[in-house]
C-alpha cells in the first residue's frame, strides 16, 4: 500500500510541524508526496523533507516525489539539496521499480 501526501504551497516553519506529523502518521509504508502545488519552501521545510527522506530509506520503504513544481525543483536547488532526491529514479535506490 502507497501512501499519498500532498505537500502544501508553503513549506515554511509554520507548515513543518504539521507535515512532519503527518508524515509520521504514514511511516513504515511506501509514500508518495505531490508536489504539485508547492510555490516557497523554507529551511525548515526542507529540513523534514531531506530527514523523510533519510527516515524512509532507512525503514526499507519507497518514497517518491510526484509532479513535482518548478518553485520547489528551484528552490531545492538553492538550497544545495541533491536533485536526485527529487526524481522518481530515486526509488531504484530502495531496490523498486519507478
Amino acid at each position: 500500500m502507497t501512501a499519498t501526501v500532498v505537500l502544501a504551497p508553503v513549506l515554511d516553519l509554520r507548515a513543518a510541524a504539521p507535515l512532519k506529523a503527518e508524515l509520521m502518521a504514514v511511516r513504515g509504508q511506501a509514500l508518495t508526496l505531490d508536489a504539485s502545488a508547492v510555490e516557497r519552501l523554507g529551511g525548515q521545510g526542507l529540513q523534514v523533507l531531506l530527514a523523510a527522506i533519510r527516515t524512509w530509506r532507512a525503514d526499507g520503504c519507497a518514497l517518491t516525489f510526484l509532479n513535482v513544481s518548478e518553485a520547489l525543483a528551484v528552490q531545492w536547488r538553492q538550497f544545495g539539496a541533491s536533485p536526485d532526491d527529487l526524481s522518481a529514479d530515486d526509488l531504484s535506490v530502495l531496490g523498486e521499480p519507478a
